[in-house]
């Protein structure tokens, strides 16, 4: 039974009853009844009219959209500052930063094989999907790098091998909304023209840069973060891969060289270079009082720079001393760089020297000789707090 009041009901418009009835049987309906249970029989070439949503269509039809009254939505209230979320910012950010800095965006699927998702920490059973849109994308992601690798793979057996890729999407560790994580990741694949010059270790160094600057362009705090080496996920290579954090616990990036293993499993040439930020560990940076920027704070005195070099363990990372180091003096400190690394003839065995060079910026006055060995000697026992020897 059809009652017209559904045209109300459905469409919104005030129809008479006796109105609706003439509009179907002008157009070919048989009505029979009376309101509010009517039977309508479709015309035999009306095979599309199949029940009352579609007698109220075509009587709204007939009747005119333009008889539909105008209702304005709601305003919902809007976020002071601006309309996009920080992780949205930081999205947006970091998706200009790293298309300026030369790579190329990669939009792929959020699902892999079940096979692929298991050599990068996932595959569990709560993230096969029942009904997969094809047979080798059966589960959701736990990481963004087996797209990625996948993509470089393709390029380089279309002759593209020498890639760099990024993309901005979720991963999945569970089937619950806290599992789901938005990450940045990116990845090198260094395979250029064959040349005198090969690449190294220096692709290590360019992606480093690249991912440490894309961390400040978030609002990082760069010169606190930790590198620890060696505690990447098993995906990466264990001894060419480290791990960038605030603290045992905030995990900010994941870097390096992919595990060759990894690589031959899904079939594709290496070495590959990757890195994984994760957005929510990133601290988010305290609320200014006003929007303009601090004025420009320059000394009238030259700086001075002091070269040392220290005896440590291998196994140490560089990061343990510069900090030591800037924490000397943080008022006169202004930077702490490593300009040399080295190992072999006159370095004892298991051990390695760094070579830092310590930026001193006078603020009141020109340092004086004894300043700056009193300021050396506080360096140097700073150092050695840190388990730095020295070097003769």
């Amino acid at each position: 039974a059809f009652d017209p009041a559904y045209v109300t009901a459905l469409a919104g418009l005030d129809i008479p009853a006796t109105r609706s009835i003439e509009i179907l049987e002008a157009l070919g309906f048989e009505v029979e009844g009376a309101a509010p249970a009517l039977t309508v029989t479709p015309p035999t070439w009306r095979r599309d009219v199949e029940g009352k949503a579609d007698l109220v269509e075509e009587v709204a039809r007939i009747a005119g959209y333009d008889a539909l009254p105008s209702t304005p939505l709601p305003e919902t209230p809007r976020p002071v500052g601006g309309v996009l979320t920080p992780r949205q910012a930081r999205a947006r950010a970091a998706r200009r930063f790293l298309a300026a800095s030369g790579y190329a965006e990669a939009v792929t699927w959020s699902f892999t094989s079940r096979e692929t998702a298991r050599l990068f920490g996932g595959g569990d059973d709560s993230l096969v999907l029942a009904n997969p849109i094809a047979a080798e994308l059966n589960c959701m992601r736990p990481s963004i790098l087996p797209n990625l690798v996948e993509a470089a793979a393709r390029n380089s057996r279309r002759g593209f091998p020498d890639v760099a890729l990024f993309e901005i999407g979720p991963v999945f560790g569970g089937d619950q909304p806290q599992d789901q994580r938005m990450v940045i990741a990116a990845l090198l694949s260094p395979h250029g023209p064959r040349d005198w010059a090969k690449g190294g270790a220096e692709d290590l160094f360019t992606l480093k840069g690249d991912l440490l600057a894309l961390l400040e362009e978030l609002g990082a705090p760069v010169a606190n973060l930790q590198a620890a080496q060696g505690s990447a996920s098993p995906w990466y290579h264990p001894g060419r891969s480290a791990r960038l954090q605030l603290g045992p616990k905030a995990v900010l990036a994941e870097f390096g060289e992919l595990h060759p293993a990894v690589l031959k499993a899904m079939d594709a040439p290496g070495p590959m270079l990757a890195f994984e930020v994760f957005v929510e560990a990133i601290p988010e940076p305290k609320k200014k009082s006003v929007k303009t920027k601090a004025a420009l704070d320059l000394s009238q005195f030259m700086p001075l720079g002091r070269d040392f070099a220290f005896l440590v363990d291998a196994a140490k990372p560089a990061g343990d001393l510069v900090r030591a180091v800037a924490g000397a003096d943080k008022a006169l400190i202004s930077g702490v760089r490593v300009f040399d690394v080295y190992q072999g003839a006159g370095v004892p065995e298991g051990q390695k020297s760094l070579a830092i060079e310590v930026t001193l910026q006078p603020r009141e006055k020109t340092l004086a000789d004894a300043e700056i060995a009193a300021l050396s000697s506080r360096i140097v026992a700073a150092a050695e707090k840190a388990g730095a020897k020295l070097r003769a």
